[in-house]
């Protein structure tokens, strides 16, 4: 028996996949649920517009974060503000008792600021999602981790397989250019990644009334761009695992964290600084702020050059990395004995 757990210990020893899993991600459920676990919101971004908006500003409670102050804008303007994401709350300080206008889309923080100013007495319009709703927040984050899923593991799992079939070295040896056999293996995943989108927008709003207020083709614009990032991830995955069960391993390992720390499930706003930063170094968070601008407010393209430049920038190198890499393992699968077992 001894013998056994002796030569248990030393097998766990040389994976060092597993032993970087059982290690690493204790400690980033440990970070995650210790530093961005919470619904608590400490700031409510705001904006103040109206006439009296300097004095309206003064006289906020400190969680409301005034982020700009424009005296000359009105109600068309708060409503403007909010859905081109400028912040969450636009108060409309007129003669009178102000009103402050809530984007519904920030679930959270939107439920803190409706307590928050019902508490001061100030009169409230929820916008875009009126009810407060969770799934109409829930719905797009939930696409996304769709096209995460299917990109990162199916893709990493179907490369991987090819080459434990010994399927790649065949590929190595036919008369096809690699960039040819890169694409014929990545095509069926963003086909079928893009069905799966359909299915899950078409449901949520058959059965959950989730809205779709902006453009199609600004969502699909991000989606084409976070799937440009989910395979590439998915196909270096496959160029370092030796077998399925490890690429299994380390899709798990990039997938938990963005689950976690995107925004989907836990606001940014209450995870602490560093970790928040670390949620703003993943995919997943970028492509959650664009389709909940598209869906829920209806946000424009202008408004979201941000989030689809940083996936572009994301997608070209993930996606380049990936292609040289997967030229690399074919380019090693074309040698003298691999041609001689396909013989």
């Amino acid at each position: 028996m001894w013998a056994m757990i002796v030569k248990e210990f030393r097998q766990v020893r040389r994976d060092h996949r597993t032993l970087a899993m059982m290690i690493v991600m204790p400690v980033v459920l440990l970070v995650v649920f210790g530093y961005a676990a919470s619904f608590d919101t400490s700031e409510i971004p705001s904006i103040v517009i109206g006439p009296q908006a300097e004095t309206a500003a003064d006289r906020l409670p400190p969680i409301v974060d005034v982020v700009d102050v424009r005296p000359t804008a009105d109600r068309d303007d708060a409503v403007e503000l909010l859905r081109e994401g400028e912040a969450v709350v636009a108060l409309l300080a007129e003669e009178g008792a102000p009103t402050a206008f809530i984007d519904g889309s920030q679930l959270f923080v939107a439920r803190a600021a409706v307590q928050t100013f019902t508490a001061a007495g100030v009169p409230q319009e929820v916008l875009f999602n009126p009810a407060l709703d969770t799934s109409v927040v829930l719905v797009p984050g939930l696409a996304g981790l769709i096209l995460l899923f299917i990109g990162t593991v199916i893709t990493s799992l179907g490369v991987v397989r090819e080459r434990q079939a010994g399927t790649l070295e065949q590929l190595a040896v036919m008369p096809l250019r690699p960039k040819d056999v890169f694409i014929g293996k990545v095509a069926p995943y963003f086909l079928v990644a893009a069905i799966d989108l359909v299915v899950v927008l078409v449901v949520g709003a058959l059965v959950f009334d989730v809205p779709f207020n902006g453009s199609l083709g600004t969502l699909a614009l991000g989606s084409v761009l976070f799937l440009f990032v989910t395979l590439g991830v998915g196909v270096l995955i496959s160029g370092v695992s030796e077998n399925q069960g490890q690429a299994v391993q380390l899709a798990l390992m990039t997938l938990l964290p963005q689950v976690l720390l995107s925004g989907i499930i836990f606001p940014l706003e209450s995870m602490a600084t560093g970790v928040r930063w670390l949620g703003y170094a993943l995919p997943l968070t970028w492509f959650n702020q664009i389709a909940r601008g598209v869906m829920v407010r209806g946000a424009p393209l202008s408004s979201l050059a941000v989030p689809l430049a940083i996936l572009a920038v994301f997608g070209t190198v993930v996606f380049g990395l990936a292609v040289i890499r997967f030229q690399r393992d074919l380019a090693a699968s074309h040698r003298p004995e691999a041609v001689e077992a396909v013989a």
